[in-house]
């Protein structure tokens, strides 16, 4: 059984989480120790809140270098929603803040006459190829942020949605990806996309365990 560590850094929605691991057959170890955070087959960092307060918590924990320390392991990494948001370099919400600096670009606020925050289903447009869409065609996927990511380099690029503009929802770089949008809570689609990543990670390719 392949294990994965949710990443404990004090922020984060980590009981979610760890129990979509658990359906889909893996271990979820929720942890904030480096030694089983880098012996984990896979590591997923959470997050909800504001981009600043958490990469404090991160830093306050050292679970910033931690996560810099599992990404260079080559093993998959994923972020989740705030968690996808902190792989950026900076974010500008009560900012600006540096993030971890494993995706280049930047998390700036939706600026519009719109609702804010971006709140609701929203389709899911592929843009680039990756283990992480296998055998999945374009749905809705549950969305919550008023900040989005702007990646620097348009080949990070996975998926976007359309929110009165074209909005980052997947991105990904070698072993790190992230998914704007809670896949743990976004029905089939999003249990498919989080199945996906546990397999890069050597999960089975089982179906849902529910």
């Amino acid at each position: 059984m392949s294990a994965i560590a949710v990443i404990d850094y004090g922020l984060g929605n980590l009981h979610s989480v760890s129990k979509a691991v658990e359906r889909l057959g893996c271990e979820a170890l929720v942890t904030s120790d480096l030694a089983e955070i880098l012996s984990a087959d896979g590591a997923i960092l959470p997050g909800v809140g504001a981009f600043g307060d958490a990469m404090a918590f991160l830093r306050e924990t050292g679970m910033d270098e931690a996560t810099r320390a599992f990404a260079a392991s080559g093993k998959p990494l994923l972020g989740i929603c705030l968690g996808m948001q902190l792989l950026f370099d900076e974010g500008e919400e009560h900012g600006p803040h540096q993030g971890l600096g494993l995706l280049p670009g930047r998390v700036v606020r939706f600026r519009g006459e719109y609702k804010i925050p971006h709140m609701g289903w929203n389709r899911l447009q592929f843009r680039q190829e990756s283990p992480l869409l296998e055998g999945l065609e374009e749905g809705h996927v549950y969305f919550v942020h008023s900040y989005h990511a702007l990646p620097a380099e348009p080949l990070d690029l996975i998926a976007v949605t359309d929110y009165h503009q074209p909005v980052t929802a997947i991105v990904g770089r070698g072993n790190v990806t992230g998914m704007q949008f809670h896949p743990e809570k976004s029905g089939e689609l999003g249990m498919s996309l989080l199945r996906n990543f546990l397999r890069l990670a050597g999960a089975p390719a089982a179906s849902d365990n529910r």
